[in-house]
C-alpha cells in the first residue's frame, strides 16, 4: 500500500530496478521492431533512411537522435549502404528476414489464443464492445498481427464482428456469450477452475498474489489493511457492473481485477498505462486509475522510466526474468540478444564498394557472399543496462544496452 499520487512521488524503496531494466530491455525491442515492421512493408524490404524520418513517431526515437546511428548499432540486424547518387539505404540482414518470418510463423500459431482473449476483453466491457482503434493499442502487448484491423478481425465471425455505430467509427462487437471464458485467471490459479458451461459469473472473494520489492520494509505497518483488501468480495470482472457505485471499496477491486485480468493476457504481462486509461469507461474503471495502481504496489508496479509509463505484474516476474514465457516472449529476447554491437564501426559501403566486392567474389570462389554487408573491428563498447539506469534518467541508447548472458557474439 502507498499513498504516493505520483510516480516521481514514490520513494526510492518502493522502486523495483530489475523491472525498471526489463522496460528499458523491451523499449529497445519494441523501436527495433518497429523498424523491421516498417522495412517488411516495403515492396523491396529496402527504404532509403532519410523516408524513415517520417516514421519517427511509430519507431519512438526521438531527435536529435540519428536514425542512421541508431541503424547501424544493429548491424547483425540492418544493413546501410550508399548508391550512385550517395543516398543511404538501409534494410534487412538475412538472420533479420528469418526472424520476421519466424514471428509471423509464431503469431499464425498464437492466433486463436488472442481471439479468446479479444473476445473475453469484449465480455468484460459494459456494452460487449470496443473501439478497432482502442484495442489496436494492444496489438503488440496480445501478439495481434499487423493487418488485424483490415483481414483478422474477420476470420473469427463466431467470436466478434466489426460494426459501425451513428458516429461512424469501427467498433468489435460480441457476437456469442463463452461461459467457458467468463472465468478470471485469478480463479483458474486459485480455485482450479477451467471449463464450466453453467458458470455464471458474480462475487468473488480471492486474495491477489502480492510481491513487494525486497528492499521495502514498511509492508508489516499497512499489513491490516493489506488483510482488509485481501478478503473484501468483489464483483467478477465478467458480471455486469453498471449498478457499482464509483468510489465504492467494492469498485476499487474490482478494478484491481480487470487490471489483473487484462495483464494476464498479454505477453509480457505489462501494458503502457495511458493504454488501460484508454478503457476506463468501457470497463468501469476509476478516472484516477494511476492512483489505483500506485496504492496497490504489491500487485501491481508501475515503471517511471521514459515519457510513458509501464505497469507490471508483480507475480508474474522474478526478478528481471518473466516466469512463463510464450514463444513470442522466448521470439523477443532472441531479437534483443542481436540488438547493439561489442564492436568498431567502419565506413558504410558504397555502390562502388559493393561492385568492387561482386567482382571479387566472382573472380575469388572461396569467399562468402554474406560478407557484403558491414563489417566490424573488435572492440568493446557496451556497458551494462544497470549502470546506464543508475547514470541517467534519459532514454537509453541503444547501443549502451547490454546484459549478462545475451552479449555472446557468433563468429
Amino acid at each position: 500500500m502507498t499513498t504516493s499520487k505520483r510516480v516521481q512521488d514514490r520513494s526510492t524503496t518502493k522502486r523495483v530496478q530489475d523491472l525498471e531494466i526489463v522496460t528499458e530491455k523491451w523499449k529497445i525491442v519494441s523501436k527495433v521492431k518497429a523498424v523491421m515492421e516498417i522495412l517488411n512493408e516495403e515492396p523491396e524490404t529496402i527504404i532509403p533512411v532519410r523516408n524513415l524520418e517520417r516514421h519517427r513517431i511509430k519507431i519512438n526515437l526521438p531527435k536529435p537522435h540519428k536514425i542512421s546511428d541508431f541503424l547501424r548499432k544493429s548491424p547483425k540486424l540492418f544493413e546501410l549502404y550508399k548508391d550512385q547518387r550517395g543516398v543511404l539505404w538501409c534494410g534487412m540482414t538475412k538472420g533479420a528476414e528469418d526472424l520476421v518470418e519466424e514471428e509471423g510463423r509464431l503469431i499464425e500459431e498464437h492466433s486463436d489464443k488472442v481471439a479468446e482473449y479479444v473476445t473475453r476483453c469484449l465480455m468484460m466491457s459494459v456494452d460487449r464492445r470496443l473501439r478497432l482503434d482502442k484495442i489496436a493499442n494492444f496489438r503488440r502487448d496480445f501478439g495481434l498481427p499487423v493487418d488485424f484491423r483490415d483481414k483478422w478481425v474477420h476470420r473469427y465471425p463466431e467470436l466478434f464482428k466489426v460494426v459501425k455505430l451513428v458516429d461512424e467509427v469501427s467498433y468489435l462487437e460480441l457476437v456469442s456469450w463463452n461461459p467457458d471464458w467468463a472465468i478470471t485467471e485469478l480463479e483458474k490459479r486459485v480455485l482450479g477452475v477451467n471449463e464450466s458451461s453453467n458458470h455464471q459469473p458474480g462475487m468473488l472473494s480471492l486474495s491477489f498474489p502480492l510481491r513487494f520489492p525486497s528492499n521495502y520494509k514498511k509492508v508489516y505497518r499497512h499489513r491490516e489493511k493489506i488483510d482488509h483488501f485481501q478478503k473484501r468480495s468483489y464483483l467478477s470482472p465478467y458480471a455486469d457492473a453498471k449498478g457499482l457505485t464509483a468510489g465504492s471499496l467494492e469498485f476499487d477491486k474490482r478494478a484491481v481485477a480487470i487490471m489483473h485480468e487484462l495483464l494476464s493476457f498479454t505477453l509480457e504481462k505489462r501494458l503502457v498505462t495511458d493504454h488501460l486509461t484508454h478503457f476506463r469507461k468501457e470497463f468501469v474503471m476509476p478516472q484516477k486509475l494511476m492512483r489505483l495502481l500506485l496504492k496497490h504496489m504489491g500487485i501491481f508496479y508501475v515503471s517511471e522510466r521514459g515519457k510513458r509509463f509501464s505497469v507490471f505484474l508483480t507475480e508474474a516476474y522474478e526478478g528481471q526474468e518473466l516466469i512463463e514465457k510464450c514463444p513470442l516472449v522466448v521470439w523477443k529476447e532472441k531479437l534483443l540478444s542481436l540488438v547493439g554491437y561489442r564492436e568498431k564501426k567502419k565506413k558504410i559501403l558504397t555502390f562502388g564498394d559493393l561492385s568492387d566486392l561482386e567482382d571479387s567474389v566472382l573472380i575469388e570462389s572461396g569467399s562468402e557472399h554474406e560478407n557484403i554487408s558491414m563489417h566490424f573491428g573488435r572492440e568493446d563498447t557496451m556497458v551494462g543496462v544497470e549502470d546506464a539506469l543508475l547514470a541517467d534518467n534519459d532514454e537509453m541508447n541503444i547501443g549502451e544496452f547490454g546484459l549478462a548472458g545475451w552479449n555472446s557474439e557468433k563468429s
